[in-house]
């Protein structure tokens, strides 16, 4: 117990994501310091890199998070829609987002936790979970020295792929982040020329069953790179390919650096909790399968869990498999049941062709942008490929 106010908790909350730092901090603004809770990442959760592209809604994050300037980059008016050959149509909408420096903006909500009175460790490797019948051992490594906590709760909060619930008998069935991962690749640039107020998104063949990206970062530096289909086969190496299209397309740009991984691209409707552990944020599968787009979608699952588990927490044994059964229909009424419905058009979506992105680039082009509403751009999409206007309205929700 050298390393921990204690050797049993409430709660302990496995990764400092947003899904982990949301759930952690709004846990322990229900308990008002009632519960011990403990949130665990073998990181500082606002050390670089943070592999994302860093744009949200500014509504949809201000009715989580307020907003503050100290952790906004800039703000953004709309988003480019670039066709194979490079025809541009504007989606104008001011002031409809935001670029975030998420190092600043994981800061800002662990700041919250301790707040809140949450017990926050940013130098321990979750090891291993056990289950007992009280509750949970968690296995953890600080320093290289070995150490096991009690929790009667655990939100796993550990992104994609998870492997911290894998193997453990009670918890068959449940998700693993692992639904529908996609690669996905970008480059920290500069020299590239682009609007610091818009997102630039490149469709077509280029990028497979996935989509190209810039996203401003600091009006000199941007965030270029791509996610393709999982079921993609890659002929050329994704860094190669990255490094081939900015050479291209963007003769002057210096690359500062590459990153690249596996990234959720999907909705679970497995479920997210059993025997006292909740799953949140990326490690549920709880992303925009067309979009991609997480942090919101991390940051209501993470207060949705909390929620949850502070019920949970309040039930007689008997009664809190019940609880555990609702966190799934909790998100779905919330957000999931969208994501559903985005996942049946991803499928049409990715068999549009390149000609067909030609032609409604081209004619929502010749629109003047405050003309380019969701509505007229229904009408004028709709004859070139149907499923269109799913992508972009997940983008603009």
């Amino acid at each position: 117990m050298a390393n921990f106010t204690s050797n049993r908790y409430d709660v302990v909350v496995c990764g400092a994501g947003p899904a982990g730092l949301m759930a952690a901090c709004t846990l322990g603004r229900l308990t008002s310091g009632t519960r011990r809770i403990l949130l665990l990442d073998k990181k500082e959760p606002w050390k670089e890199p943070i592999f994302c592209a860093e744009a949200v809604s500014k509504d949809r994050l201000n009715s989580l998070w307020p907003v503050d300037d100290t952790f906004v980059r800039g703000t953004l008016s709309g988003i480019y829609f670039t066709s194979p050959k490079r025809y541009r149509a504007e989606f104008y909408s001011k002031d409809c987002g935001l670029i975030l420096d998420r190092a600043k903006f994981h800061h800002s909500i662990s700041d919250g936790c301790v707040s809140a009175g949450v017990e926050c460790h940013y130098d321990t490797v979750i090891k291993k979970l056990e289950k007992t019948e009280e509750g949970w051992n968690v296995t953890v490594s600080v320093g290289g020295e070995i150490e096991t906590l009690f929790a009667e709760a655990v939100i796993d909060a550990t992104g994609p792929s998870c492997r911290l619930t894998r193997n453990i008998d009670c918890l068959k069935g449940i998700e693993s982040g692992d639904t529908d991962l996609e690669p996905a690749i970008f480059a920290v640039a500069e020299g590239i020329e682009h609007s610091k107020e818009h997102i630039e998104l490149f469709f077509g063949s280029e990028f497979e069953s996935g989509y190209g990206w810039i996203f401003p970062r600091d009006g000199v530096e941007v965030n270029i790179g791509f996610v393709l289909g999982k079921e993609v086969d890659h002929k050329v190496p994704l860094r190669q390919k990255l490094l081939d299209f900015i050479a291209r397309d963007y003769p002057k740009a210096k690359v500062k650096a590459v990153y690249g991984g596996m990234i959720a691209c999907g909705q679970s409707q497995k479920p997210m909790a059993k025997c006292g552990l909740f799953k949140a944020g990326d490690a549920a599968s709880c992303v925009n399968p067309i979009s991609r787009s997480g942090i919101v979608e991390s940051l209501l699952c993470g207060k949705i869990v909390a929620e949850s588990v502070k019920e949970w927490l309040g039930e007689p044994n008997e009664s809190r498999s019940a609880v555990e059964t609702k966190v799934l229909d909790r998100w779905m009424s919330a957000l999931g049941k969208k994501h559903l419905q985005v996942a049946r058009a991803k499928v049409g979506f990715n068999k549009i062709s390149d000609k067909q992105f030609d032609r409604a680039a081209f004619k929502l082009s010749k629109l003047p942008r405050e003309k380019q509403t969701l509505f007229r751009i229904f009408f004028n999409v709709l004859w070139a490929a149907p499923s269109l206007i799913w992508k972009m309205r997940s983008f603009l929700r």
